[in-house]
């Protein structure tokens, strides 16, 4: 399918189908990756999501892309390894959003925490406890041996308590060491996982993926598929159906077949974040993240966020994945955290300025400590039988640093099942932007040609490269044919770039824009003004009414007030607001 292809030819397409040698439910990363995985053995494999890519737990995780350093304790060796590997394959494919992060772990003790490991490590403890510097060391040096034969990081470092007091003098009191090492973090995740997407429509293209798009019902033979706008509903009879439903994975299992007794897959836990403006915290890390036990032994994070910071998370059982937010005392929890490393260091309430939570789809376990429960992932298959004639395979766990690894275990094993052979690995294929896009030693190099090139300003190309990596290219032709203004209420984007992205990125509601497609969101830049012009823009794209887009426009400033604290957006304030912009 042609990636700038209107929603109304998608759906075109979709009626021309009315069987599938695959169907996949579900549009989080892990989907996605299967998606892009089978497409890439040309697979005509359709993917419907009922709401945007990337919406739910893969677009709320902590943006870090790392090894898994805390599996060892839990001597998920496998795990670890494969992470690793992974975390460097992302920073080659995907240089343009995963960059290297160094992290400090701070440390009250010498020899804390060996005799509890050993008792975790052996299944023999759930008991959470404060790690020392020997274990810490312990664990950093296994760490570098697999960083060594299957990554690219620098070796860690452990500072006694002067050094650490000279690099860290708001430390609290009781940090008596630091360690230092090295993993990754990722600046847009989601729209990672949209490339991902247009990469796998390029290599097949009678591949197909549909947001706003939900499995409603099945009789057995067929699913019925329902679009979230018009209702029109759509029959398709699949050979395999890929449920990468997440923590909806129980639910959607209970639609396929009603009648049928299955085991619980899930037992999903909340994560919540926060992104805080804080300049003294933020001078503090001064590109570092710090990654630390609170008072109960639960790791958290903190580390510089587009010159804001970024804290999280819990980790707290749900059994209703629809109705998580960030509540307050998860706030209060998180701040806590924070004061434990940073004493001195006040938040107020006015500077929170963004929240957001996800579910994370993890087993279903007995563990009686949540960060006990394994972050692997597995593959569940159901058979056809009397409720349904097609298998199913339910994707379980993972996460996002192992997505690919994940994608292809999940495709390979669907091929078997529809009978087709591995053509291709993506071990080695660049995603999206990152492919042709220079290593940091030529991109000085590379964006004055690309600024010569088009007749543009460098400091403008550098913004979009920082964006979109090299998809920014056909942005840039387009500027230099048609010209651009930027948006009243927001000087660093254009009417064109948006309008660019609407058209070619599905975009269908505000916050697929706001939120996913660019950072707006996240980094707290999100004004009454700036919504309602971008609302404006969005609507003469898609064609929308005037009356629609109003309505539109209140919905979604009321789902940004609810779901990411955004309270200045509320739809009275709204209403206020744009009534004195109106009169003046």
């Amino acid at each position: 399918m042609e990636n700038n292809a209107t929603r109304e030819q998608r759906l075109n397409a979709l009626r021309q189908r009315t069987t599938a040698p695959v169907l996949i439910v579900g549009g989080g990363i892990n989907g996605i990756s299967t998606f892009r995985e089978l497409a890439l053995q040309g697979i005509p494999v359709i993917l419907v999501e009922k709401g945007d890519w990337c919406q739910a737990a893969s677009g709320a995780l902590s943006r870090m892309i790392h090894g898994g350093l805390r599996y060892l304790e839990t001597g998920e060796f496998t795990l670890v390894k494969e992470s690793v590997t992974e975390r460097d394959r992302l920073l080659k494919n995907a240089s343009h959003y995963v960059f290297p992060l160094r992290t400090t772990v701070p440390i009250d003790n010498l020899g804390g925490g060996l005799i509890n490991a050993t008792r975790r490590f052996l299944r023999l403890s759930d008991k959470p406890t404060r790690r020392g510097a020997l274990l810490i060391k312990t664990g950093l040096s296994l760490y570098d041996i697999y960083t060594r034969q299957y990554g690219s990081m620098p070796k860690h470092q452990v500072r006694a308590e002067a050094a650490t007091r000279d690099r860290w003098p708001g430390f609290a009191p009781w940090v008596k060491y630091s360690a230092s090492y090295y993993d990754a973090w990722i600046s847009a995740p989601e729209r990672l996982g949209y490339e991902l997407i247009e990469d796998a429509e390029r290599a097949c293209p009678d591949a197909l993926a549909l947001n706003y798009l939900q499995l409603v019902s099945t009789n057995g033979e067929s699913v019925t598929l329902q679009d979230a706008f018009s209702g029109e509903r759509f029959a398709l009879q699949p050979h395999v159906l890929v449920n990468a439903g997440g923590a909806w994975i129980d639910q959607l299992n209970q639609r396929l077949a009603p009648t049928e007794t299955t085991a619980r897959l899930i037992g999903g836990t909340k994560g919540s974040h926060l992104i805080i403006d804080h300049p003294e915290l933020l001078h503090m890390l001064d590109g570092e993240m710090v990654y630390f036990e609170n008072q109960e032994g639960r790791v958290c994070i903190m580390f510089p966020w587009f010159g804001k910071v970024l804290l999280g998370s819990t980790d707290i059982r749900v059994d209703d994945p629809d109705s998580v937010v960030c509540e307050e005392d998860e706030k209060t929890y998180i701040l806590e955290s924070l004061r434990f490393v940073f004493p001195n260091v006040v938040v107020p309430e006015s500077s929170i300025l963004y929240t957001f939570c996800g579910v994370r789809p993890l087993p279903a376990s007995d563990a009686k400590v949540n960060g006990q429960i394994s972050r692997n992932h597995s593959l569940v298959l159901l058979p056809p039988d009397a409720a349904h004639a097609y298998s199913v395979l339910c994707l379980v766990g993972g996460k996002w640093t192992t997505f690919r690894q994940f994608g292809e275990e999940a495709a390979d094993r669907v091929l078997r099942l529809v009978g087709e052979k591995r053509r291709q690995s993506s071990g080695d294929i660049p995603i999206g932007g990152g492919r042709d896009f220079p290593a940091p030693s030529g991109q000085t190099r590379w964006l004055t040609q690309l600024a010569q090139q088009y007749d543009l300003p460098l400091p403008r190309v550098s913004l979009l490269a920082k964006r979109y990596g090299s998809r920014a290219l056909p942005i840039l032709q387009q500027i230099q044919q048609q010209g651009e203004q930027p948006l009243q209420y927001h000087s660093d984007y254009s009417a064109l770039e948006l309008r660019y992205l609407i058209e070619h990125e599905q975009v269908q509601q505000l916050e697929d824009l706001l939120v996913r497609r660019t950072s707006l969101a996240i980094c707290g830049e999100l004004t009454l003004p700036l919504v309602e012009e971008i609302s404006h823009l969005l609507a003469s794209t898609l064609g929308w009414s005037d009356s629609h887009r109003k309505q539109h426009l209140e919905q979604s400033c009321a789902r940004l007030a609810q779901w990411h604290g955004l309270t200045h957006l509320n739809p009275t304030i709204f209403q206020e607001e744009t009534q004195h912009v109106s009169n003046q």
